[in-house]
């Protein structure tokens, strides 16, 4: 038989043998784990950084910084310099065609004269975020510009303005020359008869003469002529149209055109303003009793290019439709541009008895109310002078 207490001992070797390697099953996983956490830790403290890579990371650091600064620098640095030189002899000119694109644009201010590359040029130009915003146009841009004031201007579409000046009493004849002549205009009416340029500019059928309002227009460059000589006509009829709301009551003018031609009149007429208004009450008074206007500038006009500085009497016994000494009545046309102290005179005559006026010399007019006090003056301001 076996002893009791072998039997004992028999009995908890076989459950250790058991018992053990469960346990080692059961925990070899989480020792695993706490080993290597263990070992990391331990490679970590002894393991040292490595200096060579760190000193390298930090000059590539700095160095990126000062180029940074150095760009930053260069930039504003740019951005304020001028690209036309104080010292350049005029503006740089440019046309921006409608739909031109922004490197286009870069590379003709460069061809113009601009002082910078025009890929610098066209960089800046994107990266402001505005290159589709250039706007099409003609521009100049003076000595001292920037880039940041010629971009500005581009986008703003702040074109090159030129002045075109029309004079008061200047005719039709005088007007074109003046369009023509003018190297900021597109010459877009060459060729064009008055009839056509009427036509052209939205007035068919209307006689040119007197139409446009003599002032300063300012215009784009390189702005078509037909478009000038359409902001002066309608310039005239807005004058027209004040000056017509604000007529006498005993005006013996029928109408607008009626007052355009009395203006055209009085215009030519007058050379010292103190006289305007005295004037077109002399004509008013001829008008309402049918006496003849007996005004030189009608028959000039009349005479057209065949006039030659001298108004001879056989001129002023030649019947045409602007003899206003052969014809009663107004003539059939404005002969000349008037002011708008013509216009507002022909419709706010000065309340006079005087039919007759005459030069002095000095520009002023003597005036009178009878044929006798007429010819005294003729006699005394005109015969004597010669």
């Amino acid at each position: 038989m076996a002893d009791p207490g072998g039997a004992r001992i028999g009995h908890g070797t076989e459950s250790s043998i058991i018992i053990v390697p469960l346990f080692f099953t059961l925990l070899a996983p989480a020792l695993a784990h706490t080993a290597k956490a263990r070992l990391a830790r331990t490679y970590c403290h002894s393991v040292p950084p490595n200096p060579p890579v760190i000193r390298l990371f930090k000059r590539v650091l700095i160095v990126s910084l000062l180029l940074a600064l150095m760009t930053a620098g260069v930039a504003a640095w740019w951005l304020q310099r001028a690209l036309v030189p104080a010292g350049a002899s005029g503006p740089i000119e440019l046309t921006v065609a409608p739909g031109a694109a922004p490197r286009r644009v870069a590379e003709a201010l460069v061809e113009a004269g601009a002082q910078t590359p025009a890929v610098v040029l066209f960089a800046w130009f994107r990266l402001s975020g505005r290159a589709r915003d250039i706007r099409a146009g003609s521009y100049e841009f003076e000595p001292g510009t920037t880039p940041r004031s010629l971009l500005g201007k581009l986008v703003r579409g702040e074109q090159a303005l030129r002045n075109l000046v029309l004079i008061e009493g200047w005719n039709f004849r005088q007007v074109l020359q003046a369009v023509r002549s003018s190297p900021d205009l597109r010459q877009d009416l060459d060729g064009l008869s008055p009839a056509q340029i009427m036509a052209r500019i939205g007035y068919p059928g209307r006689h040119p003469e007197g139409r446009f309002f003599p002032d300063t227009y300012s215009m784009v460059k390189n702005a078509p002529a037909s478009a000038v000589l359409r902001q002066a006509a309608l310039a005239m009829d807005q004058r027209l149209a004040q000056a017509w709301a604000q007529r006498s009551s005993s005006t013996p003018l029928r109408s607008p055109e009626e007052a355009l031609i009395l203006a055209s009149i009085v215009e030519k007429e007058t050379g010292l303003e103190s006289d305007r208004a005295q004037i077109a009450g002399v004509f008013s008074n001829r008008l309402r009793i049918g006496m003849r206007l007996q005004t030189d500038p009608s028959v000039i006009y009349g005479l057209g290019e065949r006039f030659d500085g001298n108004l001879r009497r056989i001129d002023l016994l030649t019947d045409t439709p602007y003899n206003s000494y052969t014809r009663a009545g107004l003539p059939p046309t404005p002969i000349s541009m008037p002011g708008w102290n013509s216009l507002l005179a022909a419709v706010q005559p000065e309340r006079t008895k005087a039919l007759y006026f005459v030069s002095r010399g000095d520009g002023s007019s003597q005036f009178s109310a009878t044929l006798p006090e007429h010819n005294a003056a003729v006699r005394r301001f005109i015969l004597q002078r010669r």
